[in-house]
């Protein structure tokens, strides 16, 4: 730390922050209730998707803030030199595009589900599987 402040300003300091994170957990509280129809009279937002989508990408970004403002106040990671920071941020950054990835490799199975049941579902037909087997080929029926 370059600054050399008194104990009684650096609790003053940590108080600041914890207020900080405080105002903007209530406001993601509210804003996830007003995304879900729970506040009184603004109903009209759970019909439009595009409000819906305002409410998520307004979550993220507090979400990343609040991330942000924790490590680099209450982790000191502002006053550590900048290779460090970027060993530490460079990992988070492959999590979150994990999670992204993973995600959509989910969708794309949960898509496909019901092609997949239908396949199990279908019944085998013995005189198309016969005509695949080459004629000089012997079909065991029974092992023993």
């Amino acid at each position: 730390m370059a600054d050399n402040i008194s104990y009684e300003e650096s609790i003053k300091k940590v108080y600041r922050g914890l207020a900080l994170l405080a105002i903007v957990t209530l406001i993601e509280v509210f804003i996830s209730l007003l995304g879900k129809g729970y506040v009184p009279g603004l109903k009209w937002v759970e019909d439009y998707k595009i409000a819906l989508g305002i409410v998520a990408i307004g979550l993220i970004v507090l979400s990343l803030y609040k991330a942000y403002f924790i490590i680099y106040e209450f982790m000191h990671m502002r006053y550590e030199v900048k290779g460090l920071a970027v060993s530490v941020l460079l990992p988070t950054v492959l999590l979150v595009w994990a999670v992204i990835a993973f995600f959509q490799e989910g969708n794309a199975w949960k898509s496909r589900r019901q092609q997949i049941q239908d396949k199990n579902k279908e019944q085998l037909d013995e005189s198309k599987l016969e005509s695949q087997i080459p004629a000089d080929t012997y079909i065991m029926d029974s092992i023993g």
